[in-house]
């Protein structure tokens, strides 16, 4: 991404469906677009749902992955790396934030894209700031709402 160039932000508000059902098909475009995804949470259980997610979301496809803190796993491979902290480690131009991930309206991505639950009150509240500072900064934001069965 060049220094002038600022991050999209999306916002997916999931209503009736799980993150880990409504990640895959959006993480498959992305790496359609030839776009590396670096997914994180601080949640050890969220990120082993991903995991397994990916690894299962369709009978038709496959969604290289890995997890960041996966012992002999290099990080700089994964086209889609999952990890606990936000440093990009396999130079990912979309982020893929979970649970409440704090990163800077001017992060150096193409898009972040924050999912949350709709159950989740701290994360839905950071959400919202996270929209208003990007807002805020002139920058493009975009809230989808994702009401898909669970």
């Amino acid at each position: 991404m060049s220094e002038a160039q600022k991050p999209e932000w999306w916002f997916y508000h999931l209503q009736r469906t799980t993150l880990e059902r409504a990640v895959g098909p959006l993480l498959e475009k992305c790496l359609e677009r030839g776009w590396r995804v670096l997914a994180v949470s601080p949640d050890v259980t969220r990120r082993a749902a991903l995991d397994e997610a990916l690894w299962t979301y369709d009978d038709q496809s496959f969604l290289p992955h890995g997890q960041a803190e996966a012992e002999g796993l290099d990080p700089a491979d994964q086209p889609i790396l999952i990890s606990s902290a936000a440093d990009n480690l396999n130079q990912a131009s979309v982020a893929l934030i979970m649970d409440g991930v704090d990163l800077p309206v001017d992060a150096n991505y193409e898009r972040c894209m924050v999912m949350f639950d709709d159950g989740d009150s701290n994360a839905r509240q950071k959400a919202r700031e996270q929209f208003k500072a990007a807002k805020d900064a002139g920058l493009s934001a975009r809230y989808f709402q994702h009401s898909g069965s669970r």
